[in-house]
């Protein structure tokens, strides 16, 4: 066997903690950012805040409201064009060549399409109904029922089986598992099981004649029939309950001729029926979601100055940071400076987090002001102006990795007069057009929800009629491509849309 020397010349990327740190921060959304700082300030006492950050991320969006205005002289300056603007970073301070090596990846995110995100805008909302909503959500399903339950004069054996059952309850309000079920945990002998399944039953019986009406069902049926039977009764609530019990598929299907059939009743009757049924509560435990109270905080602000949009990070959500100089100078007064000692690691790792942190909100704001010179019919005219964008485009003009622009759109969200948004929501497909052009697929979905809003609802428009109508306004597009966008914004078919 021979021994040789041979000299090869190879690329490859090495990715340092640095870089890796850099990846991580990127994709972040705003409440992760901030859960990530806090346990770094937990665990590097050479880092510090510049103030005292004692409001979560949505006790900001809460009181966000509350704060910006003329009656706010602070930096909230989201509504007032007197406000103090936000920092506008420049990637000047932070290195070009370190710049390039974090954002220019190598991995390929896999980008299968726009999911479009309603708007959390409070422009025109009530503040009654949010303080409601923030209220019910402070208190959950299992708090309500047990303050109700406080009422009910009830042995020892019985709250105990109650109390079983309302935690059994899911989040929507319903009891999934069975009572046989439910006992079994407790216990396997048989007549002790058949006693606690009873209790159980009876149990069941108080829990479901709690408020909200429909609670403790054990499927959509009982759930709405538990409710009918708390409004007065009328010939309407009757035949709407023998609906509810064994005909609901009929009710869905809107086939009217076989509901009259296995009910009895006459047209009048079954839409008086209809009218209760479509007044009912499908999840009586959906208003005491936690989920429901969380606000999305955007991490950039457009405002329109005169013609021009101006793209404003939201001095909210970014952390104010800083090395704590105390230690600092403590450490280089040491004897074999900062190299020598165990706190210089941590030195060096809290001047990276910060540089991060910095790179990563220059990053989205660089793409947020990219965006909205692409889409600046959106920021004028709405949904309907907006144009083909893809990931690509912006990638090639800031000079950056398709993989980085994806990171930097998901969970990121820009407050515009139209609302509050993703930032992947402007971004979709074209379809082409007679003149030649292209329109934005979200424009399209747009159309569709304008011909559906203002369709007869006696002949709902089916999606033949849509790709039709489309084909009017100048967009080619195809009977199957409408019913998957009329699919992805929860529009029923036309069948379903047909009232009775």
């Amino acid at each position: 066997m021979k021994q040789t020397l041979q000299v090869r010349l190879s690329q490859h990327l090495a990715l340092t903690p640095q870089l890796q740190q850099s990846i991580r921060l990127l994709q972040l959304s705003t409440l992760e950012l901030h859960q990530e700082v806090e346990q770094m300030l937990a665990s590097n006492p050479l880092l510090e805040t510049e103030e005292e950050f004692t409001v979560s991320a949505p006790e900001l969006a809460a009181n966000a409201p509350a704060e910006s205005g003329a009656e706010s002289g602070n930096d909230s300056g989201a509504e007032s064009p007197d406000t103090p603007e936000a920092p506008e970073l420049s990637g000047e301070d932070f290195g070009g060549t370190e710049r390039e090596d974090w954002e220019n990846g190598t991995e390929k995110d896999d980008f299968d399409g726009i999911r479009e995100l309603p708007s959390s805008s409070g422009s025109g909302s009530d503040d009654d109904g949010e303080r409601e909503s923030q209220e019910s959500a402070e208190t959950t399903l299992a708090e309500h029922l047990a303050q109700q339950l406080a009422g009910h004069h009830l042995s020892a054996e019985d709250r105990a089986a109650l109390q079983v059952l309302i935690e059994s309850l899911n989040e929507d309000g319903y009891l999934e598992d069975a009572l046989e079920d439910i006992a079994a945990a407790f216990t396997q002998d048989a007549e002790e099981l058949e006693e606690l399944v009873d209790r159980l039953r009876i149990a069941l019986r108080l829990l479901q004649s709690m408020e909200p009406a429909g609670i403790g069902a054990r499927d959509l049926s009982e759930c709405l029939t538990l409710q009918l039977r708390a409004l007065p009764k009328s010939p309407a609530q009757v035949i709407a309950i023998l609906i509810c019990k064994g005909h609901l598929e009929l009710l869905a299907r809107r086939d009217m001729r076989r509901l009259m059939n296995e009910t009895g009743a006459d047209e009048v009757l079954l839409r008086e029926a209809q009218g209760l049924i479509t007044q009912l509560e499908p999840k009586p435990g959906r208003r005491f979601a936690q989920g429901a109270a969380a606000a999305i905080v955007p991490d950039v602000i457009v405002r329109k100055s005169g013609r021009e949009f101006r793209v404003l990070l939201n001095p909210e959500v970014a952390p104010k940071l800083r090395i704590n100089e105390l230690y600092a100078n403590a450490l280089r007064a040491t004897r074999g400076g900062i190299s020598n000692s165990p706190l210089g690691g941590q030195l060096q790792e809290a001047r990276w987090f910060i540089k991060n942190i910095q790179q990563r909100f220059d990053t989205i704001l660089r793409v947020s002001q990219a965006i909205v010179e692409r889409q600046r019919g959106f920021f004028t005219h709405g949904e309907l102006a907006m144009k083909p964008l893809v990931l690509r485009e912006i990638a090639d003009e800031l000079g950056l990795h398709e993989s980085t622009i994806s990171r930097v759109t998901t969970a990121k969200y820009m407050a515009t007069s139209w609302g509050t948004f993703e930032l992947k929501y402007f971004f979709g497909s074209g379809l082409s057009t007679e003149t030649g052009g292209e329109a934005s697929s979200t424009a399209v979905r747009a159309l569709i929800k304008q011909f559906v809003a203002a369709e007869d609802i006696k002949k709902p428009l089916s999606d033949s009629a849509l790709a039709a109508m489309l084909e009017e306004q100048g967009i080619q597009c195809a009977r199957r491509t409408v019913a998957k966008y009329r699919e992805a914004m929860k529009i029923a078919p036309a069948n379903l849309r047909k009232a009775l």
